[in-house]
């Protein structure tokens, strides 16, 4: 076929003979939306319902289906998701993460996915593993980028005009070849991902019993104990005192979201942190926002301050915790994250780690009775329980300590995030190599061009 440079993308230009050029909708037999239906009512019409959060993105699988729906059969209709099915993200995404993201469903257990998901079935021609790379190596390079339309904050793939981009159409049985070769690369790499995601797991759970015990027990030889009386610390030191956290504060409050939203957001001027800016190593500031100085006078009774410590109150991110550094000023808050400003008698560092303690995080998201929380109030940030030195010299002591104790592990933890990283990029360059046939010469029993020969 003439491929036509003039509108095929460069990353196709230099495929083996024998492969084509085609739209990806060539690929597609059916596509259906699908639909979030009822609550169950524990009839024949409850039904697994696959939401985008059951993506596994690593593997490029569905990991399970465990919210039950009510559907009727007829609205199950062309929507019933069948092993080795696609499943297309069609709403949601982020600025970090992009919509458009494919998974192939691998259970038998017959299921429907969520109106934020498209169903695809794979052309009887086509092998349909092969094309779920196709579609890794298209988001790798953001491709769907261009065919994404964003309202209400909530991100929407144009799946037609997604479709329309174009895709590489090996013979059948390359197509099929080029599978098997990624699906065992692809499993190698991400059987050392999971291994590097464990440790860093467990450098977290290092990092918390590290900062538990200095803020409880302090970090002196031998210190005399006494009973606390309070459940979710067992013993303190003879002279620290256990208290609620707004006896220890000048201010816990949170700010507001300007009127107008994001549409009042501007290039520069005030720092506006939200809940994803703070992390329990610190502000990352990769996306901050932006208020004008008119903007930041009517909020000006949630200004920040050096050495405020900021707490995540609401969402998933609820209990993330960082201070705030001079650097950042001047800077305010939206309505998700608490301020939090010390008292004179207890040093702001001290009070940042005390709210990454193990008793600490038990009090925001498990309580006595075990049930998680999606949000916490200033009354319940108020009543916190915190363990506390009478002096701040001993205050200053234990924060010294745990700056060289947690930076160690910080910095193993970051070298562990970086390989992750690396090897994720090794994975999609990988992925897109494979499909373009640049590998030929990797694959076994001989290269592709020979294979289409």
């Amino acid at each position: 076929m003439n491929r036509g440079t003039a509108s095929v993308p460069s990353w196709l230009l230099n495929l083996p003979a024998g492969w084509e050029i085609k739209r990806l909708k060539r690929s597609i037999a059916v596509e259906k939306n699908g639909i979030w239906g009822a609550d169950p009512t524990g009839s024949i019409e409850d039904i697994p319902c696959i939401r985008v959060a059951d993506f596994d993105r690593t593997n490029l699988v569905v990991t399970q289906a465990p919210t039950i729906r009510s559907v009727t059969l007829s609205e199950r209709d062309g929507r019933l998701v069948s092993r080795g099915d696609l499943l297309l993200e069609k709403s949601g995404g982020g600025e970090m993460q992009p919509v458009g993201a494919v998974a192939m469903y691998q259970s038998e257990t017959p299921a429907v996915c969520s109106n934020f998901v498209a169903r695809i079935q794979a052309a009887a021609d086509v092998d349909a593993r092969f094309f779920l790379y196709v579609h890794a190596a298209l988001y790798a390079q953001r491709i769907n980028v261009r065919s994404i339309k964003q309202t209400s904050g909530i991100q929407n793939l144009d799946s037609g005009a997604y479709f329309f981009e174009y895709a590489p159409f090996p013979p059948r049985n390359v197509q099929t070849k080029i599978a098997r070769f990624l699906d065992d690369k692809t499993k190698q790499s991400n059987a050392l991902i999971a291994e590097y995601e464990s440790l860093i797991g467990l450098l977290d759970e290092k990092r918390v019993a590290v900062v538990t015990s200095a803020v409880s027990a302090g970090v002196g030889p031998g210190a005399a104990m006494k009973e606390s009386n309070v459940g979710w610390f067992s013993t303190i030191p003879q002279r620290w005192s256990l208290t609620r956290l707004k006896y220890r504060t000048t201010k816990i409050g949170s700010g507001v979201t300007p009127r107008g939203g994001a549409d009042s957001y501007v290039s520069s001027g005030v720092a506006f942190l939200r809940s994803q800016n703070v992390y329990d190593d610190g502000l990352r500031l990769d996306d901050v926002a932006y208020i004008s100085e008119d903007v930041d006078k009517t909020m000006s009774r949630t200004r920040l301050q050096v050495n405020d410590v900021l707490l995540n109150i609401t969402g998933a991110s609820i209990g993330r915790s960082s201070i705030v550094p001079e650097d950042v000023l001047p800077a305010n808050v939206n309505q998700h994250v608490c301020i939090v400003r010390p008292s004179a008698t207890i040093s702001a560092q001290f009070l940042a780690y005390a709210l990454k303690s193990q008793a600490v995080r038990e009090q925001i998201f498990g309580g006595e009775n075990g049930s998680s929380r999606e949000g916490l109030n200033y009354q319940q940030v108020g009543n916190l329980w915190i363990a506390i030195p009478d002096t701040l010299e001993e205050q200053e002591r234990i924060v010294s300590f745990l700056d060289n104790a947690t930076r160690a592990i910080d910095l193993l933890k970051a070298k562990v995030t970086k390989a992750i990283a690396l090897l994720n990029e090794h994975r999609s360059a990988l992925i897109v190599s494979a499909v373009t046939g640049a590998t030929a010469e990797a694959l076994c029993e001989g290269s592709l061009r020979e294979a289409t020969t």
